[in-house]
């Protein structure tokens, strides 16, 4: 079930259970999973591109093993907003999951996600081969980041 806008994904939660974040690339996806508590986003892990039957395999498995309530797609805006072609596959990507899985999906503004993660990881010192390795599930931890402080708002809110 696809959740837009985020208020309706929260509401689709259940408690007590992780999110996942998803950063998709063309090569590669990088997975972040949130703590319990929905506090905390942390990198994962990033999976190689094969075929979407084989992506969406490795991701639900990801869902089983760690009891994941929702899933969190960045969704790669133009920076005036605007949806182009990789917004469009996204989207694409999130219907084909739909079929697979009745977790609630959403999506989230990943402008800047990659920025970040890469900013990060210069300050932390990583050299470039193992930026290269984790700059993608890194990104998906600032976009599950994201939805989990809104979230937490969203609770907050009278």
């Amino acid at each position: 079930m696809i959740c837009e806008p985020v208020e309706d994904f929260a509401a689709a939660l259940p408690g007590g259970r992780a999110i996942m974040g998803l950063d998709l690339g063309t090569k590669t996806i990088g997975v972040a999973l949130s703590d319990r508590l929905l506090s905390v986003a942390t990198p994962l892990e990033t999976v190689k591109r094969k075929k979407f039957g084989l992506d969406a395999a490795r991701l639900l498995e990801i869902c089983g093993d760690r009891e994941v309530a929702g899933i969190v797609l960045g969704l790669p805006r133009n920076m005036d907003g605007t949806e182009g072609p990789r917004c469009q596959s996204t989207r694409a990507f999130a219907r084909n999951l739909e079929k697979l899985t009745d977790l609630p999906i959403t999506f989230w503004d990943e402008r800047l996600s990659t920025v970040a993660a890469e900013r990060a990881l210069l300050e932390a010192d990583a050299s470039r081969k193992r930026r290269a390795e984790v700059i993608d599930n890194v990104a998906a931890s600032y976009i599950l980041q994201g939805l989990l402080d809104r979230l937490r708002h969203l609770r907050a809110a009278p």
